[in-house]
Parts: structure tokens; C-alpha cells; sequence
């Protein structure tokens, strides 16, 4: 089968891309990780207006910006993932960056939270094609000691897109109200405007990458791996291993076990999630949250028998679980803290919006920017001289941003709020790349797309999925935001205590990464 990508002009056989154009490629690809957090961050500065003009709680919020979004990326970006693997990622990226901005622009129209929550919904499976197509075109594109300094300089678009919209959003709202008190044509208020705005761009964008070239797959690492048959019908496979009911459909296939396992499964998760509902009263919450974990076991489950190299590299390898558990907690907190800094500043300390979002929005992208950079290129040094060198940040990122966060959250002015943004968001952003690095260097070349979507299971179920969510539901009971933020500290010592766990087993998991495949059945 031929191998098809970049090929040199002279000889005419495959060759990796120059530097110069890898460089290229990745300012792109920032561009388009900012627009994704642009899309998906917007909501924090107009929470405020949304949560009044469609009567929500701060639970509801959490819900809308984390769980909404979280569950349905991580549900898709598997199967996505998968696709990335198989497929040209170009134009896989190319397609989700047009349905992720479509679905934001519509955002603008919604007149209720079910309405915008089915758009965040759309948001979220857009946005799932985009980190894994971008991890894989990044690490075929940068030899393996530059890789975690340009998976670091990806990793900033979250950054620069996360402050932008604070900045953007705060800047629409202002102007659009003050021109139109009463609403303004097709009587849209400025938090839809703003919706709009950001949305659009997105469809111009994604033409500008459709021009990127694709490099060959592994080829930087002399591992090249030709492109698949059937890529799409691999696809469809996929989906009906993570989507319910088709999950189902799937173990049956399986056997009688396969199915008996699946079920009990699904009737066991579903019974934790009716009775955490029942608690909480959150039954959106519980019932997103246990489709998800649900989906993601059927899926792993499903992976075992069909692919088992990759399974035992990622699901079973404890140092790939460790390093995803430790980085999602520290998502945990940072997702949260970077929706409900501006709600706070707005709500509890009388910032007006649109120096919420200057203020908040500037100096959390700079912040995010010099912390996932300079973490990423000192993962990267340490790296040089001990195997498990990066998760050292990832062990200093996991504990180093609490007390700025409780210093904030305690603060009464705020001169002192605005100040701890920048190191808060410094500290917590450098393991970004530090932990990314890591589990692209323990699996093969064919397998970095599924990695990457395993990886953001951590960023989003656990980080995205519950960070923002309980913040808003401890808020909700307490009536004090402060409180909400600073409960989610408990977790700290979990995460610190995996990412130490997967320090230690690194080194041999990273050694024997071949052996285990090769082990497994993988044509090496």
C-alpha cells in the first residue's frame, strides 16, 4: 500500500517536514486551539447575563460550560481520535473546527437552557477532532527532544483563546447593550451578539487549514505507518462501541459474556448516577456523567478484543492511567477557577464586565501562555537525563497554585483578585505539556490519535466534566462562590499522589513500550 504525504521534491520518496514549515504548521494549528477556547471559554463572561435572562443556578452553569460540553468531547473524541489515526487529519480537523463554530454562532439564538445546551453539545463534538489531529500532525512533524516544547506551544492557543474571549465577550456585551438597550435585530441581547461574533470567524478559518499538508505517518521516527483501507468504516465501528444504545448492540456481537458484562456495567453506573441525582437534585449532571463513563468502559472493553496492542499501551499501562488521573485533577481545579474568576469578580467584588474580561482575560492568556511554555520546555530539559523528568512538573503543577487560590478566593478587593490571575494560571498551565508529552512517548506512531483522546477522557470527565459543575453546586447550596471554589481543593492530594505513583513506573512502562506491544501482537 503507498504511503502518501510529504514527499521530497528532488527524489520523490516520503520525507518529514522541513522545520520551517513544521514551524508553520504549528502557528496554525495555535490559531486554531485559540479559536476552540475561545468558543468554549466564552461563556464564563456572560454567565452573569445568561444566568438572568434564562433563570439559572450556579449549578446549571457549571453544567452548560463543563458537563455539556466535557461529557460529548470525551464520548467523541475516541471515536474521533481512532479517526485520526486512519484518516488525513487535515481535513478531519478542517471538518470539526466548521461544526464546532457553526454551533457556537447558533448558541447566539438560544432562548432557553435546553436550547443552549444542545448547542454546547454540537460544540463539543466539533471540538473533539482538533487535539487529537493536532497532537498526531505535531509529533510527525518534530523530532522526539523538540516534541513536548511544541505540544507546550499548541497547548498556549488554550491560553491566548481562554483570555481573548474574557476579553472579547466583556468588550460585545458592553457596546451591544448600551446600543441596544432593548435588544437589538432579531431581538438579540449582548451575550448572543457575542456568541455570534466569535462564531463566524471560525468558517473562514477552517479554509485556511484545509491548505495545510499532510506530513507521512511516523515517518520522523522511521516507524512509517501506511494509511488504512477503510478508514471510515473503522469509524462507524468505533462509534458503536462508545455510543448508547449501539453499545449494547455491540458486546451482543461479542458473545453472551461480552453483552452480560456490558449490561451489568451499564445498570451498575446508571444506579451510582440516579443516586447521585437523587441527592444533588442535578439530574442532567448525573445522567451526562454517567453516560460518559459508561461509554468510555464499553469502549475500552471493546478496544481489548479488537485492538490489543493499543489497549494494554494506554489502558494498560498504569503509568498512562496515572499521568491522565493526575493531570485531570489538576484540571480539575483549573477549569473551574478559569470559569468562575470573572463570575466572581463580577458578582462578588463589582467588577463591571468589560474590566472582568481585560483584566481577568489578559492576564490569565499570559499567565497560561509563559506557564505552559516554560513548563513545557523545562519537561523537556529534565527529560534529558531522567525518563520520568517531565511528570516532575507535573508533581510541582499539582500542589504549587493553591495557596494563590485561596489567597484570591479570600480576597476582599479587587486590586488583590486581579493580581494572583497571572501566577495562579502560570502555575497551574505548566504541566500541560509535561503530561501530554508523556503519554504520546508511551504508546507507537499508529496510536497517538487514541492516546490523545484517552488523555483528554482526564481533561474533561474529571476536569471539565465535575470541576465547574461542583464549584457552582456547593455555591448553590452555600449562596458563597468563594466557598464553591476552595472545596474543590480536597482533591489535591489524589492527584498529587498519582502523579507521584506514575513518576515512579514511567521509566519501565516507556522501556518496554515495544516489547509489550510486540507482546500483544503488534507487526513490529
Amino acid at each position: 500500500m503507498a504511503v502518501t504525504g510529504i514527499q521530497d521534491a528532488q527524489t520523490g520518496q516520503p520525507a518529514p517536514p522541513s522545520e520551517r514549515y513544521a514551524w508553520y504548521m504549528l502557528s496554525v494549528l495555535v490559531l486554531v486551539y485559540m479559536l476552540n477556547f475561545i468558543d468554549r471559554q466564552i461563556l464564563s463572561i456572560l454567565a452573569e447575563d445568561i444566568k438572568r435572562d434564562l433563570d439559572l443556578t450556579d449549578a446549571d452553569l457549571g453544567f452548560l460550560y463543563g458537563t455539556a460540553f466535557g461529557v460529548f468531547y470525551s464520548l467523541f473524541g475516541i471515536p474521533l481520535g481512532r479517526l485520526a489515526d486512519k484518516w488525513h487529519r487535515v481535513r478531519l480537523m478542517t471538518a470539526g473546527l466548521a461544526l464546532w463554530s457553526t454551533m457556537t454562532a447558533l448558541s447566539g439564538f438560544a432562548r432557553n437552557g435546553l436550547q443552549l445546551a444542545a448547542a454546547r453539545i454540537g460544540v463539543g463534538i466539533g471540538e473533539a477532532t482538533a487535539s487529537p489531529s493536532a497532537y498526531s500532525l505535531i509529533s510527525d512533524s518534530f523530532p522526539r527532544e523538540k516534541r513536548a516544547t511544541a505540544l507546550a506551544i499548541y497547548s498556549a492557543g488554550l491560553y491566548l483563546g481562554g483570555g481573548l474571549s474574557l476579553f472579547i465577550g466583556g468588550l460585545i456585551v458592553k457596546n451591544w447593550n448600551l446600543a441596544y438597550p432593548d435588544g437589538g435585530p432579531m431581538g438579540l441581547v449582548g451575550w448572543q451578539a457575542a456568541f455570534l461574533a466569535v462564531g463566524l470567524p471560525g468558517l473562514l478559518v477552517a479554509l485556511w487549514v484545509s491548505t495545510l499538508r499532510e506530513p507521512v505517518r511516523g515517518l520522523i521516527e522511521g516507524t512509517v505507518t501506511p494509511p488504512a483501507e477503510r478508514p471510515f468504516r473503522d469509524f462507524l465501528t468505533e462509534l458503536t462501541t462508545i455510543v448508547p444504545p449501539l453499545t449494547l448492540v455491540y458486546a451482543a456481537s461479542r458473545g453472551a459474556r461480552a453483552f452480560a458484562v456490558n449490561l451489568v456495567a451499564a445498570i451498575l453506573i446508571g444506579t451510582i448516577a440516579w443516586r447521585l441525582a437523587v441527592l444533588t437534585t442535578s439530574w442532567q449532571q448525573w445522567a451526562a456523567i454517567g453516560l460518559g463513563v459508561y461509554a468510555v468502559f464499553s469502549w475500552a472493553t471493546a478496544l481489548r478484543a479488537r485492538d490489543l496492542p493499543t489497549y494494554r499501551l494506554i489502558v494498560g499501562t498504569p503509568a498512562f492511567i496515572l499521568t491522565v488521573v493526575a493531570y485531570g485533577l489538576n484540571a480539575f481545579i483549573a477549569y473551574a477557577m478559569s470559569f468562575w474568576a470573572a463570575p466572581y469578580a463580577m458578582r462578588v467584588l463589582g467588577a463591571p464586565a468589560d474590566e472582568a474580561g481585560f483584566l481577568i482575560g489578559g492576564s490569565g492568556a499570559l499567565g497560561g501562555f509563559l506557564g505552559v511554555v516554560l513548563g513545557g520546555r523545562i519537561a523537556d530539559r529534565l527529560r534529558r537525563t531522567n525518563p520520568a523528568g517531565r511528570l516532575a512538573v507535573v508533581i510541582f503543577s499539582a500542589v504549587a497554585p493553591v495557596p494563590l487560590m485561596i489567597l484570591g478566593f479570600t480576597a476582599e478587593s479587587l486590586p488583590i483578585f486581579y493580581a494572583i490571575v497571572l501566577p495562579t494560571q502560570a502555575l497551574a498551565s505548566a504541566a500541560l505539556g509535561a503530561a501530554a508529552a508523556t503519554t504520546q512517548d508511551l504508546v507507537l506512531p499508529r496510536m497517538r490519535g487514541t492516546a490523545t483522546a484517552t488523555f483528554f477522557i482526564g481533561t474533561t470527565l474529571l476536569g471539565l466534566g465535575l470541576g465547574p459543575y461542583l464549584a457552582g453546586y456547593v455555591s448553590t447550596l452555600t449562596g458563597n462562590l468563594a466557598t464553591g471554589m476552595l472545596s474543590l481543593i480536597a482533591t489535591v492530594p489524589v492527584g498529587l499522589g498519582a502523579a507521584i505513583a506514575a513518576y515512579r513506573l514511567l521509566p519501565a512502562a516507556e522501556a518496554s513500550r515495544t516489547e509489550r506491544a510486540r507482546a500483544a501482537g503488534e507487526a513490529i
